[in-house]
């Protein structure tokens, strides 16, 4: 199966297609839409070769669909139909989650996307929940990705808001209990990684492409476990999440 991985970010929509080496990329923004998105996405991919698509999308994502607007980019994503446009069957997953599946090595991982704003997915024994923290309150009035997003970085400067980063992974460390936590995000570059603990690691924005090409390895290499544990694996893009995610290399 050849597959079409879409990463929708705050400022670039970066693609990866199956036995392609070098991703394409171009401009998203706060005015960016789905239609838009579609069309950069099928003009940036034209001579790529694929038969189904992941897209990892900046927000809230219930049973394959947005539920939610992208706080960083335009209007118009709920409700859209993206396999329609696309001409594919499409799987759509939050963000972060499908970071979170590229850089899962096994046991409970907490997933933390350091960018625009902050992604965050909690991986346990192969499932994956993408969850909401970046807009819980953390202190002084202001949210977790007011302290830890790129305003944070802007209004903090690297030294301050590095302390914020650490702060934040200990309280969530201490609330999830995960065994270890990966870094991701265009911003978790900025890490000093000798400074962080040892159970704490950076991770790398390509997590994101073999996360996209393992939503749909497992679906196609584990339809028994799926059907075990109650789920679909339809490519459809209102299909329940699919089995359980093996640490595996991009196809």
């Amino acid at each position: 199966m050849k597959i079409l991985v879409v990463d929708v970010g705050g400022h670039h929509v970066k693609l990866l297609a199956s036995g392609v080496t070098e991703p394409r990329a171009f401009a998203s923004g706060g005015r960016l839409s789905p239609q838009q998105m579609v069309r950069g996405t099928l003009d940036a991919s034209r001579d790529w070769r694929y038969e189904v698509v992941s897209i990892g999308y900046p927000g809230p994502v219930l049973h394959g669909r947005p539920v939610r607007e992208p706080h960083n980019l335009g209007r118009g994503w709920v409700g859209f139909d993206f396999e329609a446009a696309l001409g594919r069957p499409v799987k759509l997953v939050n963000d972060a989650a499908m970071q979170a599946i590229g850089s899962y090595e096994g046991g409970t991982m907490l997933f933390l996307g350091l960018g625009t704003g902050l992604g965050s997915a909690l991986m346990v024994d192969g499932r994956v929940e993408a969850m909401e923290l970046a807009h819980l309150p953390y202190r002084k009035g202001r949210s977790y990705e007011d302290y830890v997003g790129a305003r944070g970085l802007e209004r903090l400067g690297t030294k301050k808001w590095r302390k914020a980063v650490l702060d934040v992974v200990e309280t969530l460390r201490a609330a999830l209990r995960p065994d270890y936590v990966v870094l991701g995000g265009g911003n978790a570059r900025k890490l000093e990684a000798q400074a962080l603990p040892a159970d704490v690691r950076l991770g790398d924005n390509a997590n994101a492409f073999i996360g996209g090409f393992r939503l749909w390895a497992a679906a196609v290499q584990a339809p028994r476990a799926a059907a075990r544990a109650g789920l679909h694996t339809g490519a459809r893009t209102g299909a329940r999440p699919g089995p359980r995610v093996h640490a595996q290399r991009r196809p």
